[in-house]
């Protein structure tokens, strides 16, 4: 019998640069320049030209992928995949591989203009254009679990946010599914971080309430925020995007909260008449009504230093520090000081 008679036809005769493009999410440009500049090609060519990708060259694109989605620049993962180092075809999502101090390096991540920033950021957004969903929920979960929640915001997430978003600007219609699906994946990562430091919450503190002002649409910047006041274990309610002002008035003197977040992207949606009616909002019995701080985030609050009553944090760690002490003074005041953690 013949022995090839028994193999898949793709094992005999190999497929073809599209069909491995769209198995592995990889441009077949991509494809085609790996072969031309590292060698990362089919091992026969059907008559000479056409490219037959049999399993064992597609095992090797496969850790190819990889480790350029772990920020191993192109032409040393290039150098271990012919080489064979490293599972060449994984069945699961493999942890990408984290260096211990920031690897900044010149270069690109498909295509996307990042500048002077950590590898990492190369990894994900090579990732987000392959539109690999396991590997940046992989990458993300363990760059969080390896330099906090923090530091990835900073240096690794809001980096790559903005490169896929100045190339989209760039490029007509095209790489908007790439902003959608990488926002996607980076709030669900920052949510994991909220879910599983949830039951850490401290039920003694007046909750921080967190909103977009209306007519702003991002709320990632908040979600950021929500993810780490639970790791602080300090009580949010997320109101989210576009909360109408008699909306966000009435969760205010309904909840008492201890500090209220209102972001705004853009100038043209900061509301600072509504900022500060909420900061003159009162509530409780007569004689001891209480008033909330009111913290600017975004840079749409750019401007004069912010009125009495009023923060502008600079940024993630800022808010977080001045959220934790203004969340403490307020249960303290209640007769119920909160843990420290």
């Amino acid at each position: 019998m013949d022995e090839s008679a028994e193999q898949p036809a793709e094992a005999v005769h190999g497929i073809t640069t599209g069909a491995v493009a769209r198995r592995l999410g990889v441009a077949p440009t991509t494809l085609r320049s790996w072969d031309r500049r590292y060698g990362i090609g089919p091992a026969a060519r059907e008559d000479g030209r056409h490219r037959r990708w049999t399993p064992g060259d597609i095992a090797v694109l496969q850790e190819m992928c990889r480790l350029t989605s772990s920020g191993v620049p192109p032409a040393e993962a290039a150098r271990a995949a012919r080489a064979g180092s490293g599972p060449a075809a994984p069945t699961a999502p493999v942890a990408p591989v984290v260096p211990t101090a920031p690897a900044r390096q010149p270069g690109s991540g498909n295509g996307l203009p990042f500048g002077d920033v950590r590898q990492e950021c190369r990894g994900l957004g090579r990732a987000a254009v392959r539109l690999d969903s396991p590997t940046m929920d992989e990458m993300l979960g363990s760059l969080i679990s390896e330099y906090g929640l923090v530091t990835t915001w900073e240096e690794v997430m809001v980096p790559t946010l903005h490169a896929v978003g100045r190339k989209w600007e760039t490029s007509g219609d095209q790489y908007v599914e790439v902003e959608h699906l990488l926002s996607w994946h980076v709030s669900t990562a920052l949510r994991r971080v909220g879910i599983g430091a949830g039951s850490a919450s401290r039920a003694n503190a007046p909750a921080i309430l967190l909103a977009c002002v209306p007519g702003e649409q991002h709320t990632l910047p908040l979600e950021a925020l929500a993810a780490g006041l639970a790791e602080l274990g300090l009580p949010a309610r997320m109101f989210g995007a576009a909360v109408p002002p008699e909306a966000l008035v009435q969760a205010v003197r309904r909840t008492g909260p201890s500090a209220v977040v209102l972001w705004a992207q853009a100038r043209s949606t900061a509301h600072h008449a509504l900022a500060r009616h909420i900061a003159d909002t009162a509530w409780g019995v007569k004689g001891a009504r209480a008033r909330t701080t009111v913290l600017l985030a975004g840079p749409g609050w750019a401007g004069p230093a912010p009125a009495p009553g009023m923060l502008r944090p600079g940024g993630l760690r800022e808010a977080l520090a001045l959220l934790r002490g203004l969340c403490e003074s307020a249960a303290a005041a209640a007769g119920a000081p909160a843990q420290r953690s």
